[in-house]
């Protein structure tokens, strides 16, 4: 056992949101080429639906909306056929959604054991 305090809360979409984002600032190179884009397109919607469960999880609702439409937009099975200016301006609207949603997601954590309801703990 540490004496080091723990945070009383995680963030568990944080990760996927970092790497959503990365992935699509990266797929912004790959634009033009239908076949690299591919694997962009399985990579956002795979993490879109990751960060929607955890945003489940964690009784915020509302950002399913935003990521359900990423996931559908993103979606490598029936690709919609999106390019120009609004779809590049769409890739770094959905990297500012999946960093939003990375930091606001939070659940409590179980493991706290700075926390004042346990009896028996002395301060």
């Amino acid at each position: 056992m540490t004496s080091y305090p723990t945070p009383e809360f995680r963030r568990p979409a944080l990760a996927p949101g970092i790497l959503g984002a990365i992935v699509l600032i990266a797929g912004l190179a790959l634009l033009d080429n239908p076949g690299g884009f591919l694997f962009i397109k399985f990579g956002v919607a795979i993490l879109a639906l990751i960060m929607c469960v955890f945003s489940w999880q964690a009784g915020q609702w509302w950002w399913i909306i935003g990521l359900a439409a990423i996931a559908v937009a993103w979606n490598p099975i029936w690709p919609f056929a999106f390019s120009g200016q609004v779809w590049v301006a769409t890739q770094f609207v959905a990297a500012l959604l999946f960093v939003a949603v990375g930091l606001q997601v939070k659940v409590v954590n179980p493991e706290d054991r700075n926390s004042r309801s346990k009896p028996g703990v002395r301060r």
